[in-house]
């Protein structure tokens, strides 16, 4: 199992892709060819979709890599809206910044260094959304620090929730077994939360939308 929908569905709805500009295409190009993991081109339309709908003024990523949803989400942003984004891996927190002078928005992203799981207790601000995208492994605790972080109405959303089917799979490769109940896990944390209205939804690799109560 590689994926959530099937190939003929994908390539129709290709077909009805945004056109993007020659640095996110290059993006998607690097990530596939080094095996990046970045927000599949289905969601990450789906979260642009979001932040045109919440108008965030401040929002809040958790795992960077190399940028491309950084800049998706702060090319959306009100005048005056800032995406603050964490990443510990130093070729990718590199990777990232060159993308983002290149992208001319800059004065949108504050790019963090360092593990999220150390510097989300000492965050002092409040965030309309908060995009959770790390190591699956760390779902749970991270998940734990950012509901502090939300304010009334906000949302959160989670990427990798139906982690390439295998979360709804009874046959689940050796090396993805304990992702797999990670996530299985976090997932029913995550829709049973009393604090939230939660949903996952079939889109990319499943995608948590949770809006604060």
């Amino acid at each position: 199992m590689t994926a959530i929908i099937y190939k003929s569905q994908t390539k129709y709805l290709s077909k009805f892709r945004t056109s993007h500009n020659q640095l996110i295409k290059s993006m998607e190009e690097f990530a596939k060819k080094n095996n990046v993991p970045i927000l599949d081109w289905h969601a990450a339309e789906f979260l642009e979709q979001i932040i045109r709908i919440k108008n965030p003024k401040r929002v809040l990523e958790i795992g960077t890599a190399i940028g491309y949803s950084t800049i998706r989400i702060a090319q959306n942003l009100r005048p005056g809206g800032i995406i603050e984004t964490i990443e510990k891996s130093i070729p990718n927190i590199e990777l990232a910044q060159k993308n983002i002078d290149e992208s001319g928005l800059a004065e949108k992203i504050k790019l963090i260094g360092g593990d999220a799981l150390e510097i989300l207790p000492s965050l002092k601000n409040k965030y309309d959304l908060i995009f959770l995208d790390a190591d699956k492994e760390d779902y749970e605790q991270l998940f734990s620090n950012s509901m502090k972080l939300l304010k009334s109405d906000s949302v959160l959303f989670i990427d990798n929730l139906l982690w390439h089917g295998y979360t709804a799979s009874s046959k689940v490769p050796e090396k993805y077994k304990a992702s797999t109940k990670n996530i299985r896990k976090f997932n029913e944390l995550f829709m049973n939360h009393i604090n939230l209205n939660s949903t996952i939804l079939p889109v990319g690799d499943g995608i948590g939308i949770g809006v604060v109560k």
